[in-house]
């Protein structure tokens, strides 16, 4: 019985942490977009350049590396499928696997992983040395609200990277996908598109379009946060990028999780197996 409450103890302190972490971030995009908008802190041009910046570091710089991704991602659906390709229905349904696996889940997931690894660690070093050597005191003494000058423009500048390097990793699996389908069964490029125009729905682009925006945003925010979080001393500033980086793919994780259930859910119901 005594086993049974500490469970029920740790699993309630764990919630609360979760949630108290939840609110303080929250809190901090609000006072970021209201430092922005409504304080005016900074002059338009200062915060362009840096969310120009972040897309170039976030964005231009890890196309390599997504392009790597996206090919082998279409590769891996062709070839995993092309076996029973005629006990799915034909190539028909090409364009229904590559919709159903890289748009609507192996693109966003992907894509938030990469920044994450790139991005989520640098921003969250990168702020951290900032508080470890006194530049965000220094941006304050100034006049300076940091917040519009270091969150908001790395929130924006990120989430547009992410959607935009989601919406590469699509076109460069689908395009891979199309060569290898080509390869093994001579399929014209004309029906391989009318299957994935046909295949792809209203709900593909909203759940492509909400899963991208709201992982980028996660990422983000968690290493703005993160980084800080830290003070005085440069020894916190791994602890907080480690941080970042560990709370980062557990809500992303989570989040894309969530959504992806309750879209599932909502198709059924449609069906009226629900």
């Amino acid at each position: 019985m005594t086993f049974l409450l500490s469970q029920i103890d740790n699993v309630g302190r764990s919630v609360a942490r979760n949630l108290e972490y939840t609110a303080r971030v929250l809190l901090m995009v609000y006072l970021s977009f209201r430092a922005s908008f409504v304080d005016q802190a900074q002059g338009f041009r200062t915060i362009f350049s840096v969310v120009s910046m972040q897309i170039y570091f976030t964005g231009l710089q890890a196309l390599p590396l997504i392009s790597v991704l996206a090919l082998g991602s279409g590769g891996v659906v062709i070839l995993q499928s092309s076996t029973n390709l005629n006990l799915l229905g034909g190539t028909e349904m090409i364009g229904k696997l590559l919709v159903m696996i890289i748009v609507r889940e192996v693109g966003p997931l992907l894509t938030a992983l990469v920044v994450i690894a790139r991005s989520g660690t640098a921003v969250a070093s990168e702020v951290g040395n900032m508080g470890a050597n006194r530049e965000i005191e220094a941006l304050e003494s100034m006049g300076i609200n940091p917040l519009s000058f270091i969150v908001f423009p790395r929130i924006v500048g990120g989430v547009l990277s992410v959607v935009g390097l989601a919406v590469y990793f699509v076109v460069i699996s689908l395009l891979g996908g199309y060569f290898l389908t080509r390869l093994m069964h001579n399929l014209p490029f004309w029906f391989y598109l009318d299957s994935l125009t046909r295949s792809v729905a209203f709900e593909d682009i909203w759940l492509f379009l909400l899963k991208n925006t709201f992982s980028g945003t996660i990422i983000f925010v968690v290493s703005c946060y993160q980084g800080l979080s830290v003070k005085r001393s440069p020894t916190e500033v791994p602890i907080a990028t480690t941080q970042a980086v560990v709370k980062s793919i557990i809500y992303v994780v989570v989040f894309n999780l969530m959504v992806t259930t309750l879209f599932y859910l909502s198709q059924l119901r449609k069906l009226g197996v629900l």
